[in-house]
C-alpha cells in the first residue's frame, strides 16, 4: 500500500512504464523463487539442515531467503499495480504485429492464474505449492519479455518533485485521520475475526462459517456508500472524514463492550486455561462492531474520493494519479502502525500493570483494553481535525 507512491513518482521521473514492469516482474519471480528455495527440504543439504517441515529444520539460510523473498514479492506487486494499466493503454495504439505472442501470454497467464487458485491448496508439500508459482511467473515474465524491441514505450511524465511536495501538503491536515483509520481498518481481519472463533454460530440447527461477518461488513458497505455520498453532496470532505473518526469511536467501543462481554462468559465457565473449548455465547453480537466498521470504511472512501475530485478541478492532470495512491499510502502506514501499536500497548500495559494484554491466547488476552485505546486515538483525530479546520477558517477570513 506504500510502496505505489514511491514508485509512480520513478516511473514518472526515469523510468517510464515499460522498464518498471521489467523490473517489477523480475523482483517478484525473484521473490517467488526465494520463497520456494526457502522450504526446508530444498536446502536441506546444503545448510545442514533436516527435511521436515517442522520448526527446528528452518535454520537462518531459509529464514533470510523467505524475508527477502516476501520484500521483492511486494515490490513486485506495488510495481505491477503502478504501471501495468497505463502501460496497457499505451500498446492500444500500435499495430499489433506481435500480437499472437502476447496474446498467448496473456491467455496463458489467466489459465494459470485459476488452475492455481483451485489446485494449489490441494498441495500440500510448500516446496511444490510455492515453486509452481515461481515457474509460472518466470514463464510469464520471459513471455513479457518477447516483446522488448515492438513495444510502445511511452512518453515519461517528467511530473517536478516540488508538484508532488505540494500535492503531499495539501494532505497533512487529514493524514493523522486517515492513518487512525487504517488502524481500525486493520483489525477487521485480525482481532475482530479472532474474536469470532470458538463463539456459537448455529441459526437454527446449522452452523455457519466465520466470513458471513465479513459478508455482512460488504453488504453494510452497499448500504452506508449512498448514504455517504447523499451526505457529502453539499459538505466538505472534512466533514465526512469528521464522521468517519465519530463511527471508528463508536466501533471500538463497541467492539470492547462485545469483548468485555465475551471475557465474562469465559470466565464465569471457567473457559481461560481452555482455548480450544467452544464458548456459551453468540457470534452475532460482533455485528454491530462489523456494521459500523463498514460506516467508517464507506464514509472514509468517499471522503477521500470528493477530496481528490476538488483537488482534480484545480491542477494538472498528471498528478491526479499521485492523490488515489497517497491516500492508500497513508492507510498503509496505519496498517503498519496497527502492528507497532499492538507491541507498544502490549509493552506499556506490561510496565505499568505488571500484564501484557496480549498473552498466548485470546481469553487471557485484554482485547477490550486495546480496542478503547483505539477509540481514544480516533477521538483524538477527531480533535485535530475539527482544530485544524477551524484554524485554516480563521486564516482565510483574516486574509480577505
Amino acid at each position: 500500500m506504500v510502496l505505489p507512491l514511491l514508485l509512480l513518482f520513478v516511473v514518472d521521473t526515469i523510468t517510464g512504464n515499460f522498464a518498471m514492469l521489467v523490473l517489477s516482474s523480475t523482483a517478484y519471480t525473484l521473490g517467488t523463487v526465494m520463497v520456494a528455495i526457502s522450504t526446508p527440504p530444498l536446502l536441506a543439504n546444503a545448510t545442514g539442515t533436516c527435511k521436515q517441515y517442522e520448526p527446528h529444520c528452518v535454520g537462518r539460510v531459509q529464514k533470510t531467503l523467505f524475508y527477502t523473498g516476501m520484500a521483492f514479492v511486494a515490490v513486485g506487486i506495488a510495481g505491477h499495480l503502478v504501471s501495468l494499466h497505463p502501460f496497457l493503454e499505451e500498446q492500444q495504439d500500435r499495430p499489433n504485429d506481435a500480437g499472437h505472442i502476447q496474446v498467448g501470454g496473456y491467455t496463458l497467464l489467466v489459465l494459470l492464474s485459476l488452475t492455481g487458485a483451485i489446485a494449489l491448496p490441494f498441495i500440500k508439500p510448500w516446496s511444490i505449492r510455492f515453486g509452481i508459482p515461481a515457474i509460472c511467473t518466470a514463464l510469464a515474465t520471459l513471455l513479457y519479455l518477447t516483446g522488448w524491441c515492438k513495444y510502445d514505450r511511452g512518453p515519461r511524465g517528467r511530473v517536478p518533485l516540488s508538484s508532488v511536495c505540494r500535492v503531499f501538503a495539501t494532505k497533512v491536515p487529514v493524514c493523522t485521520a486517515v492513518v487512525v483509520c487504517g488502524m481500525v481498518s486493520a483489525i477487521r481481519n485480525t482481532y475482530f475475526v479472532a474474536q469470532a472463533n470458538h463463539l456459537n454460530r448455529r441459526i437454527g440447527g446449522r452452523e455457519v462459517p466465520i466470513q458471513v461477518l465479513l459478508l455482512i461488513l460488504s453488504g453494510a458497505k452497499q448500504v452506508f456508500a449512498p448514504l455517504a455520498d447523499k451526505f457529502l453532496n453539499a459538505r466538505a470532505p472534512s466533514t465526512g472524514m469528521g464522521v468517519t473518526m465519530v463511527l471508528s469511536v463508536l466501533c471500538c467501543v463497541t467492539a470492547a463492550e462485545t469483548e468485555r462481554r465475551r471475557l465474562d462468559v469465559v470466565r464465569s465457565h471457567g473457559l481461560v486455561d481452555k482455548p480450544d473449548e467452544d464458548i456459551p455465547m453468540t457470534v452475532y453480537w460482533l455485528v454491530f462492531q462489523f456494521v459500523l466498521l463498514a460506516g467508517v470504511d464507506s464514509f472514509f472512501e468517499k471522503s477521500i474520493a470528493k477530496f481528490c475530485d476538488g483537488y482534480d478541478q484545480s491542477n494538472e492532470e498528471s498528478l491526479k494519479k499521485y492523490l488515489g495512491y497517497l491516500n492508500k499510502g497513508v492507510c498503509g502506514v496505519g496498517f503498519m502502525c496497527s502492528a507497532l501499536s499492538v507491541y507498544a500497548v502490549g509493552k506499556i500495559s506490561e510496565r505499568v500493570g505488571g500484564r501484557n494484554w496480549f498473552e498466548h491466547t485470546l481469553n487471557e488476552s485484554r482485547l477490550d483494553n486495546y480496542f478503547l485505546v483505539l477509540a481514544c486515538l480516533s477521538g483524538a483525530s477527531l480533535i485535530v481535525l475539527v482544530f485544524v479546520g477551524l484554524c485554516i477558517k480563521l486564516i482565510r477570513r483574516v486574509c480577505i
